[in-house]
Formats: structure tokens, C-alpha cells, sequence
């Protein structure tokens, strides 16, 4: 006689004895680099890499989302970074701003204008560059985008000179450089620590967008299989407008604050910053966006810590360095993962 078969469902997998979860594995490690670095570079140039590496990370998430769901990579973005900044600077100086503003509340309105109209308008402009310059080749073959989105950065940079010629322009720093917080003998710019909490609160906010609301669900299934998702309702034009507009617009973010923290730009400034930020997206893992924020912050401190011991003009090297140790052994990234190609 055979044994009647079970009717309840089996109990979930139980992790082994002794076993780490990874994500705590991970999460461990960067606080131990964190306060590496902290020791190392002390608390000054701690926070001018978190400053600049949060930079770096608004840019890397626009570049490895659109990669994730397109599979594009998408060159012109550096100079969307570039535009944001000019656009800030626009704005500030048409409502006669030049200098810092004293005024807490009038700061505080000034700056979430200029953030919000920035994003607004660059994220209006990923999508029409999306519509013009990259649907039409969508089932092309893959060097046409790429030439083309070559094509697009160009266009943006002379766009730009036309207007603002080639020379460095300087950028209204509304934001006053000279407050601080004191924590025994050290002091920490207000502008830095705003910058960092604008950066992560954005990159939080993001990833609860993408992970809980219906939008972000059809982005996730558009970039695993865009024709699967169509056939189950995805708007897949719609998507992917979408993933254009939510990257130009932190892109545009990351334009105000580079403003705010440098004071000036030009218009060849996208080249650089986006072959850097591309750079920490293949690093963290390109089509993930944690690993591209990290990514950004690793450049952060390089680039910061090569000024540090006197090595500026190796930064860039040692930076491409790191990016091809770590390629050796992990391929897809630090937190990529390796996938199979599309059918």
C-alpha cells in the first residue's frame, strides 16, 4: 500500500547553521571601508569624497538604468549632467541671484525651486531625447544607438557653447560655504552634508519607487523581457520614457549640487564627469542601481584620496586600475550578477 500523499505545503528553507546572509556580508564591509577611510584621509577629506562620490552616484544610477532596461549605453548622459548644471546656473541668475543667501527660509524655498525645475526640465529632456534620437533605432543593430548617442553629445555640448561659449562659467553658490557644524576639532560644511543627504535620500527614494509602486514594477519586467512584459500589459514606450526621465532628472540634481559645491562649469564639463560615472557603474555592476551608487562613492574616494598623498594627476589611473582588478575577478561587477544573453 502506498502512502497517501502529503497535502501541506513544505516548510520554507531554513539557512544553514553557521551561515551569514550575504547582504550583511556586504553591508559589513562598507562600514569597515568607511572607517578605513575615515582614519586614513581624516575627517576633511572624508567628507569632500562622500561629497564628490555622491556626485558621481546621481550620475551612475541615470547611466546603469537606462542600460538595464535598454541595454544602451547611453553616452550623451554625461552631457544631460553637464545641461543640468547650466540650467541651475540659468535660473539662479535670471531671479538675480549671485552670491550666498543668509536667509534660512528663503534658502531653503530657493533651493527646492531650482531643484525641482532643473529635474523637471532635464527629465523633459531625456524623454525627448529618448523619443528623437534612440526609439526609432530600438531593433536596430546596437553600434547605430551608440553612434548616435555619441551624436547626442555632441549636439548638447555645441547647443551649450552657442550660448555660453567655451570658456569656464562661473555659478551663483547660494548656498554659503562658510557654515559648519563643530564636533569637537572638527568642522563640517553644511553644503557638504546637504549635498550627501540630498544624494542618498534621492537614491532611497528611487529604490522604493522601483520597488513598490506599479511603475517600477513594469520597469523591472521591461529590462529582464521587454517582449514577455508587453504581452502581459506593459506600456513598454511608456517604460522606458519614464526610466529616460527619472535618470536626466538625477542627472539634473547632480548639476544643481555641482554647482553648489564648485561654483563654476563649462560646457565640455559632461565628458569627464560621465566617462567617470560610467566608470562606477560598470563597477558596482551596470543595470544595478545600489551598485552604481556605490560605484560612484569608490571613485569619490580615489579621486579624493590621490589629492590627498599628492597624486591628483594619477587619479584617473588609479581609478581604471581599480575598475579592471575588479573586472578580472568579478566580471559583472562587484554587485552584478552574471545573466545569460536575451533571447
Amino acid at each position: 500500500m502506498t502512502a497517501p500523499a502529503a497535502t501541506a505545503e513544505a516548510p520554507p528553507a531554513r539557512p544553514l547553521p553557521g551561515s551569514v546572509n550575504p547582504a550583511l556580508v556586504q553591508v559589513g564591509v562598507v562600514v569597515v571601508a568607511l572607517v578605513v577611510a575615515f582614519v586614513v584621509l581624516g575627517p576633511a577629506q572624508f567628507i569632500n569624497a562622500l561629497t564628490l562620490g555622491a556626485i558621481y552616484a546621481l550620475v551612475a544610477i541615470g547611466y546603469t538604468m537606462v542600460y538595464g532596461i535598454i541595454e544602451l549605453i547611453n553616452f550623451a548622459h554625461g552631457d544631460v549632467f553637464m545641461v543640468g548644471t547650466f540650467v541651475s546656473l540659468s535660473l539662479l541668475t535670471s531671479l538675480g541671484f549671485s552670491g550666498a543667501v543668509r536667509d534660512p527660509a528663503l534658502l531653503v524655498v530657493l533651493l527646492v525651486g531650482v531643484f525641482l525645475f532643473t529635474m523637471l526640465v532635464m527629465g523633459l529632456v531625456g524623454v525627448l531625447i529618448e523619443r528623437s534620437a534612440y526609439r526609432p533605432l530600438r531593433n536596430a543593430p546596437r553600434l547605430a544607438p551608440l553612434i548616435t548617442a555619441i551624436g547626442v553629445s555632441f549636439i548638447l555640448q555645441n547647443i551649450v557653447q552657442i550660448f555660453y561659449g567655451p570658456f569656464q562659467t562661473e555659478s551663483p553658490q547660494i548656498f554659503p560655504t562658510d557654515w559648519f557644524i563643530e564636533i569637537g576639532n572638527v568642522k563640517i560644511p553644511v553644503l557638504s552634508l546637504f549635498i550627501v543627504t540630498v544624494a542618498v535620500s534621492m537614491m532611497i527614494g528611487l529604490q522604493l519607487f522601483i520597488g513598490r509602486t506599479r511603475l517600477g514594477r513594469a520597469m523591472r519586467s521591461a529590462a529582464l523581457d521587454r517582449d514577455a512584459a508587453a504581452l502581459m500589459g506593459v506600456n513598454i514606450n511608456r517604460t522606458i520614457a519614464i526610466t529616460f526621465f527619472i535618470g536626466s532628472a538625477l542627472a539634473g540634481a547632480a548639476g544643481v549640487t555641482y554647482g553648489l559645491q564648485y561654483g563654476v562649469t563649462r560646457f565640455d564639463l559632461g565628458f569627464q564627469a560621465g566617462l567617470k560615472a560610467f566608470t562606477a557603474a560598470v563597477l558596482g555592476g551596470i543595470g544595478n542601481q545600489v551598485g552604481a551608487a556605490l560605484g560612484g562613492f569608490i571613485i569619490g574616494f580615489i579621486e579624493v584620496a590621490a589629492v590627498a598623498f599628492g597624486y591628483g594627476r594619477w587619479g584617473p589611473a588609479v581609478v581604471f586600475g581599480v575598475l579592471v582588478i575588479v573586472l578580472v575577478f568579478r566580471p559583472a561587477g562587484l554587485l552584478g550578477q552574471q545573466v545569460g544573453e536575451r533571447a
